[in-house]
């Protein structure tokens, strides 16, 4: 397809904008919506933490996997059709998820609304880009889907806890159906199409490595922390993961048409916005899930009152995004994310002092101080990705970032929950000691939780130890915890250190390999 065929981006900006906006807001309802209730989906389906890793992942890995091929059709066969593709699917996932009864049934409405998510989220980011073709004007609109990729972050935790309160769990699923069959039938109408520039075509080879090498990463991490890392399974998909890792760089380096040109890992400013990514993605997802079972199997709060604690962090973060937007064209992009990181990992710093009986104003400064850090990385993050490139790759750069994004959301919960996991396992013994559990009570708590998950101890009647058990239980878990929050601050300074070293070249510069002004050959036109 040529420019010359390519709609005015000008046309239906407006209609562009909000529809994009409200379409990442449905796609990452779920997100928050399913992390405050995951201690009464463990109550009602007896689930074990590594199956509920599962119901976290289940939504992010088809993200993570398919994000790349979404946007590249969304260019070669139109954005609005995918648009609708993924409403359609988000509705779907909401309402098998809805009328699920297991929490097999659960991981596969969560995996059809991931894949919906997939669909939108590069989707709705390249509309934003070939409406507003100026990258500095484009900032400003980015910082406006950023806000509401943020959004379903505040809210979702509220409207769990106010259903939760009156409903059983599944209810959480309702609201995404109607938002989506409203946006689907409005976007037939209100929203202008686009392609790409230039011709691009699916990559089925780099398609098929990349879903290999996260989901057998993802499933070896979890499946590793609850039977161990040398299980013959474990080892096996940790190895398939690697070599497929490695197949899809071999991969896209010698495809005509690559979904992902991994020459734009040349621009600096995109290679540190990928490395923030993967990282905030991996601690801010991976934290959600730690803190929500915290809340649940620590504090014991009801989901209300997690959810009014979860709030602080994504609240603050959307308040934050407003005039960290406006910030962008006078403080640089490196700035701006340096602190934040800083920022978050001097709030997950603050973290590791919380125990049983912190009080709601002793943790809320800890979780708005984390909330003021991600919004000052959020929206930087993005608008530098998508500026870091020229304007025809675009679209490549925000489904690059948005994949790099959802692989860290998919090991967070991976990841943290396997520490938390492991260390809290590893504790308990000495824990159950130190309450005065007798060794025969012991043995069964800890072979309960090793075979059954921390949550099923609070389970067992245990006669006059249960009181100490339960004590031993919190305490171990606050070890695992603490475990979790010194690596995501270990993982953010180690971010913080990649913007300063890498995040150096101004908003909208271009790589060298890509420069628009030099003629572009046929294989890396195609690949546009």
């Amino acid at each position: 397809m040529n420019s010359a065929t390519t709609p005015d981006p000008r046309s239906g900006r407006a209609a562009t904008l909000v529809l994009a906006c409200l379409g990442v807001f449905v796609a990452y309802l779920p997100v928050t919506t399913v992390s405050v209730s995951l201690p009464a989906i463990q109550r009602a389906l007896g689930a074990s933490t590594s199956e509920l890793s599962w119901v976290s992942d289940a939504f992010v890995l088809p993200m993570a996997a398919l994000i790349l091929t979404t946007g590249v059709w969304g260019d070669v066969h139109g954005r609005k059709k995918v648009f609708q593709a993924g409403m359609a699917f988000c509705a779907l996932g909401a309402a098998i998820s809805l009328l699920s009864g297991s929490v097999q049934a659960l991981w596969v409405g969560q995996a059809v609304s991931g894949i919906g998510a997939a669909a939108l989220l590069p989707t709705t980011l390249a509309l934003i880009s070939h409406a507003v073709p100026d990258h500095r004007e484009r900032g400003k609109f980015i910082g406006f889907w950023a806000m509401s990729l943020t959004a379903p972050l505040a809210v979702g935790p509220l409207i769990a806890g106010a259903l939760l309160e009156h409903t059983a769990w599944r209810w959480i699923f309702l609201l995404p159906i109607p938002l989506s069959a409203v946006l689907l039938a409005v976007a037939a109408f209100g929203l202008p199409d686009s392609r790409a520039p230039h011709g691009r075509r699916l990559d089925w080879p780099g398609q098929i490595t990349a879903a290999v090498a996260v989901t057998a990463l993802v499933y070896g991490v979890i499946e590793g922390g609850a039977d161990g890392f040398g299980e013959p399974a474990v080892i096996t998909a940790l190895a398939l993961g690697a070599v497929a890792a490695v197949a899809f760089v071999l991969v896209e380096l010698r495809s005509s048409g690559p979904m992902l040109d991994l020459a734009l890992f040349r621009s600096p400013a995109f290679t540190a916005t990928a490395l923030v990514a993967v990282v905030s993605f991996l601690g801010l997802i991976g934290f959600f899930f730690v803190l929500s079972l915290y809340f649940g199997l620590v504090q014991h709060l009801s989901t209300m009152q997690a959810a009014l604690r979860l709030v602080l962090v994504s609240g603050t973060s959307l308040v934050a995004g407003l005039p960290v937007g406006r910030l962008m064209h006078r403080i640089s992009p490196r700035v701006l994310i340096t602190s934040g990181l800083v920022l978050v990992a001097a709030a997950l710093f603050a973290m590791t002092g919380v125990d049983a009986h912190t009080s709601y104003a002793a943790l809320a400064w800890r979780l708005v101080l984390l909330g003021l850090g991600m919004g000052a990385v959020l929206t930087p993050m993005t608008a530098s990705a998508v500026s870091a490139v020229p304007f025809h790759l675009a679209g490549m750069a925000a489904a690059g970032n948005n994949a790099i994004r959802q692989v860290g959301a998919a090991l967070g919960p991976a990841v943290l929950g396997t520490l938390l996991t492991a260390r809290a396992l590893n504790a308990l013994p000495e824990r159950l000691a130190d309450a005065g559990v007798p060794a025969q009570t012991g043995a069964r708590v800890v072979d309960t939780a090793r075979e059954h998950g921390l949550g099923a101890v609070a389970g067992l009647d245990l006669g006059p130890a249960t009181g100490q058990a339960l004590t031993a239980l919190s305490d171990s878990f606050l070890d695992g915890m603490r475990l979790c929050l010194l690596v995501s601050a270990g993982l953010a300074l180690l971010a913080a250190l990649a913007c300063v070293l890498l995040l150096k070249s101004p908003s909208g510069a271009v790589p060298r390999a890509a420069d628009p002004g030099r003629p572009v050959p046929e294989a890396k036109r195609a690949a546009a």
